[in-house]
């Protein structure tokens, strides 16, 4: 018989404010990474900060925020009403206070709940706020969420607001660093939802003066706009709207209260209704709702009172009243959109008909592929896809799906021995496998028929569940692991041709990486170093001394699952595919993928020249 571990008063542990938030960082940061996602914690820790900020320019107080990062700390810099003197340590270490309680202070707020600059706080090796205000300036400075300095008011010329300054504790966020491409999509995000907001970031400016308009310009190359962008503007919401000449499935961008919802919500399945219901109603049709939405690309922004969010990262809205004696999210989108958009159709008769004819086509596409999608279907379903091609994780199993969706991942890879390696060393909770069986198809120029079609595609749509849309997207990484030779190179090139063709918003959303791996492996009898280059090789050498013994991995097959295990877990280094707005996705392919050999070959070649003279100077 099994002893029973025991039970007593012993057991109950009470943990305060920061022992709590550092024992389970990823209840209020979501999960933690190393910086190479959009949505790892070191980005949330800075929007955390900034929001508060936002929060002052929408009660009108501060038009300009300055940020800086630089050697991991960072500083944001508001010109608000900054915080009440005797409570600046207060609202930065004591939960449940704060002045988002009181409707009267912010009115319109997103952080509600008074918990995110205690977050930052808590998870920080060093922070320091400071308030300046009634011509006195107010500073605190605590490690780890303890109070190492609580210096006392003194008189000050400084200008109103607050500062705070951060420096995420790398025992949490390990080998973390901030990619400045995040947080300038991050930054512009708030002056696309905040007119007239100026933010400064390491010097440089971000404004925005057309709002979503901007957004849509900024993120989606004009010669893919099927027609020019329908912008419209209420009291409490904003849109815009335009439908891609290259794209098959949707793409959204949502808002509520300048916080952008990556994983909708009641506002955003409620502007997806609207559309549909807006455009039968205009033609007198009762056209197929993926006809009328295919290939949208479309952002929205609504502002409610006290929104509930379902979590505390604040990515997805379950309100569904706007407060304030408004009407509920979802009537009172359909009104706005049913109103608004019917009334820009009958003012603007050309583009009317372009997005009929748009319609019309994606209808036609839609009843020649029915067949081939049937039997693909068909397929999928015989080859027992969740037992042979996927090795699921149990991420979507129970209660486990909303605590840890944002850590889903799945690893493309190819061949049994790679597949075999990562399977025995994933995080079965998390991480998911697929295997490829051989190169894939180069998918350039091909229709979407060609997904259905083909094994191999078809299959990985569906582990994904791709087909409609990204709502239903079952792994927030897509991670290509694929060995660093020629051949695995090739096998990058064309999985990210498929998502570039049929799915760039994966690729446009962050969802998309490249695994690294290391290249060597240098040890002697007390230590090991995994080398992902050749300098650090070098380094390695020099650390280690004497003779050591250097393995050079030539694939992921060669790499046993106990040392995988080092790779795909705390330590996993991803590379993120992002893409160039100044390169259209269909000149991108076209010069990569299609058939102009002689540029690309020079390319190649200057590009090889470059290299090596880099070489020859190291």
């Amino acid at each position: 018989m099994s002893q029973t571990s025991q039970y007593t008063e012993e057991n109950i542990r009470s943990l305060d404010w920061k022992e709590h938030i550092r024992m389970r960082p990823g209840m209020y940061i979501g999960k933690l990474g190393d910086g190479s996602s959009a949505d790892d914690g070191i980005y949330i820790l800075l929007k955390e900060v900034i929001d508060n900020c936002i929060d002052e320019f929408v009660m009108g107080a501060g038009k300009t925020i300055e940020i800086t990062i630089k050697d991991k700390q960072v500083s944001v810099r508001d010109y608000g009403r900054g915080i009440p003197l005797g409570k600046v340590v207060d609202v930065v270490s004591k939960m449940n206070t704060g002045g988002k309680y009181d409707s009267r202070a912010f009115k319109k707020s997103v952080g509600l709940n008074g918990v995110g600059t205690k977050a930052v706080n808590a998870l920080s090796s060093y922070f320091k706020v400071e308030s300046n205000r009634d011509n006195k300036t107010k500073a605190a400075e605590f490690e780890m969420g303890n109070l190492i300095n609580d210096e006392p008011a003194e008189a000050s010329s400084k200008r109103k607001g607050t500062k705070v300054s951060f420096v995420p504790d790398d025992t949490i966020f390990k080998n973390y660093k901030f990619r400045s491409e995040y947080v300038e999509r991050m930054l512009k995000n708030y002056v696309y939802l905040n007119p007239g907001l100026t933010i400064v970031f390491n010097g440089e400016k971000f404004y925005s003066e057309n709002g979503l308009k901007d957004l849509l310009e900024d993120s989606t190359n004009e010669s893919d706009m099927l027609y020019p962008i329908i912008h419209l503007r209420g009291n409490d919401i904003e849109v815009a709207i335009t439908h891609s000449r290259t794209q098959y499935s949707e793409e959204y961008h949502s808002f509520v209260n300048g916080q952008n919802t990556t994983q909708g919500g009641t506002h955003l399945a409620a502007f997806r209704e609207a559309i549909v219901k807006t455009l039968r109603d205009f033609y007198g049709k009762n056209y197929e709702a993926s006809d009328i939405r295919k290939s949208i690309i479309a952002a929205v922004s609504i502002k409610v009172m006290e929104p509930v969010f379902e979590s505390q990262t604040k990515t997805k809205l379950g309100s569904t009243d706007m407060g304030g004696g408004l009407p509920t999210v979802r009537t009172y989108v359909n009104d706005f959109i049913g109103t608004q958009l019917d009334n820009f159709l009958h003012k603007n008769a050309e583009v009317a008909e372009i997005l009929q004819r748009k319609i019309l086509q994606a209808e036609r596409e839609r009843k020649e592929l029915s067949g081939i999608r049937k039997l693909a279907k068909e397929r999928a379903k015989k080859a027992s896809l969740h037992n042979k091609k996927l090795r699921d994780c149990r991420v979507h199993l129970g209660d486990m799906k909303n605590d840890r969706r944002l850590e889903s991942t799945l690893f493309i890879t190819e061949g049994d021995s790679a597949s075999g390696s990562i399977t025995k060393s994933r995080d079965v909770n998390t991480q998911a496998v697929f295997s490829l069986r051989g190169k894939p198809l180069n998918s350039y120029g091909m229709s979407k028929k060609i997904v259905y079609e083909n094994e191999e595609f078809n299959l990985l749509q569906a582990a994904l569940n791709i087909e409609e849309s990204l709502e239903d997207l079952r792994y927030n990484n897509i991670v290509i692991a694929t060995d660093a030779d020629v051949d695995g190179m090739h096998i990058r090139l064309l999985l990210i041709t498929f998502f570039l063709q049929f799915f760039p918003e994966l690729i446009k959303e962050g969802h998309l990486y490249i695994l690294q791996t290391p290249l060597f492996r240098v040890r002697d009898k007390k230590e090991t170093i995994y080398c992902y280059s050749e300098e650090e090789r070098k380094a390695a050498i020099d650390k280690l001394r004497g003779k050591p013994e250097i393995t050079r991995f030539k694939g992921l097959g060669e790499i046993s699952p106990d040392e995988f295990k080092h790779f795909i877990g705390d330590d996993i280094r991803l590379d993120p595919v992002m893409l160039d707005k100044a390169m259209s996705i269909e000149n991108l392919l076209k010069f990569y993928m299609g058939k102009n050999t002689p540029d690309r070959q020079e390319f190649i070649i200057n590009n090889l020249r470059v290299e090596l003279d880099l070489a020859e100077e190291k």
